[in-house]
């Protein structure tokens, strides 16, 4: 016999556990599953120092707004998690812990059927809030590398102790990138980053933290029609970290440190490294970024009548690189790539994915009834996926499921 449920939603993360929230407030039954723990994408693909890299206050989850005595702080993975714990115990969502969700497809009576482990259940609405990590992403020339290289993804770094001897080259230069170069480099290795095209900021502006001015200049707000491609959904959050208590880490920051800056990685030859002549440009683009930023902070102090922060603009940054690096006499000994993330939804199998694999939806709603998104990266606006945001796109996406209802 198949079992049956109203609402399923799929993944306990943050996306998952809003909509729960809302769901359970309009007194609508659901189901929340799970393949781990609640917070599984935080416990198990992040490394050991992990911390947030927007300010605790910037946590505002339904129900579980940031109230402890560090709001300018930057809560460790523990504390992450102990928060999203505290949450759901506030509420107790009806979570399926240990219960991984294969395969969503129509059954004969239209409505969804789960493979859910070695049953199957049926749905009458499904929630996909699986997040924003999915795929970690191998850029081309990963393939050609020597296959007794030590190569890790981010999410399987854990820290310094956890990899072989040997100097490190890490493959992509947003925060994740930028992070662990520090930190590898803190821990006496000969850091290598390839380096792409990141957007940065400083970490403080006219005495107040970054991302108060993107939330406050509306920069958080944009929405996808404001982009200027589709793969531009692609471009990673500026470089900073929330280490020290919140500090500027970038290319021009790591390069003062010692960590050697390569252009963008194009594949090896044997034991040698290739490296486009690119720095420049995608220094120049980061710095675009910053102006682009600057622009929603100058508007948002005319329309409300702060003064205009002063900026201490750096110059263009033009250092020498080298395009090939030879494994053996640079000592490398690993290779971690933090080259982001792809969707992946070949489990949902309904025709609802553009050509990059973003589910084709309106305020979460897909073409296909009963079928929504929570959580996805871009969804209704930049802030979508984040903490700080995907409670607004949960409470639309709800609202929808209990008005279909009546």
């Amino acid at each position: 016999m198949i079992e049956s449920v109203d609402v399923a939603v799929i993944g306990a993360g943050q996306a998952g556990l809003a909509t729960s929230w809302y769901l359970t407030q309009a007194g609508a039954d659901h189901v929340v599953f799970d393949a781990g723990r609640v917070a599984e994408t935080w416990r198990s693909r992040r490394w050991d120092s992990f911390c947030l890299v927007t300010p605790n206050w910037a946590v505002k989850l339904p129900g579980a707004a940031y109230a402890g005595p560090e709001p300018h702080g930057f809560m460790s993975l523990a504390q992450l998690i102990a928060f999203f714990e505290s949450w759901a115990a506030s509420f107790e969502p009806p979570v399926m812990k240990n219960t991984h969700v294969s395969r969503v497809e129509a059954d004969s009576d239209g409505r969804f059927l789960l493979s859910v482990g070695d049953r199957q259940v049926r749905a009458r609405t499904v929630v996909v809030a699986s997040g924003s990590y999915h795929k970690a992403h191998r850029p081309a020339g990963a393939e050609t590398l020597p296959a007794t290289l030590h190569q890790v993804f981010a999410e399987e770094y854990g820290s310094p102790a956890k990899l072989p001897p040997g100097n490190v080259l890490i493959v992509g230069s947003g925060q994740t990138g930028c992070q662990l170069a520090e930190e590898l480099h803190e821990a006496g290795r000969k850091v290598f980053i390839a380096c792409g095209r990141c957007p940065w900021a400083p970490r403080r502006i006219a005495g107040r933290d970054l991302f108060w001015w993107l939330a406050e200049s509306g920069f958080t707000e944009r929405t996808p029609d404001q982009l200027p491609s589709p793969a531009a959904r692609l471009v990673g959050n500026p470089q900073v970290t929330g280490h020290g208590g919140g500090r500027d880490l970038n290319y021009r920051t790591l390069h003062e440190m010692g960590v050697e800056l390569v252009g963008r990685f194009m594949g090896a030859e044997g034991s040698t490294l290739h490296f486009a002549d690119d720095l420049a440009a995608s220094v120049d683009f980061g710095d675009a970024r910053w102006a682009d930023i600057r622009g929603y902070i100058d508007a948002c102090c005319v329309r409300t009548g702060m003064p205009r922060p002063i900026y201490d603009l750096p110059p263009p940054m033009r250092i020498e690189t080298r395009s090939e690096l030879d494994l053996a006499r640079e000592g490398i000994g690993t290779v971690i790539w933090t080259s982001g993330y792809r969707p992946e939804y070949g489990w949902v199998e309904f025709p609802v994915f553009d050509d990059m694999g973003f589910p084709i939806q309106t305020d979460g709603r897909t073409s296909v009834p009963g079928l929504y998104f929570v959580g996805v990266h871009w969804m209704r606006k930049l802030k979508s996926a984040i903490l700080a945001g995907v409670g607004e796109d949960a409470e639309i996406v709800t609202r929808q499921i209990v008005e279909s209802r009546t």
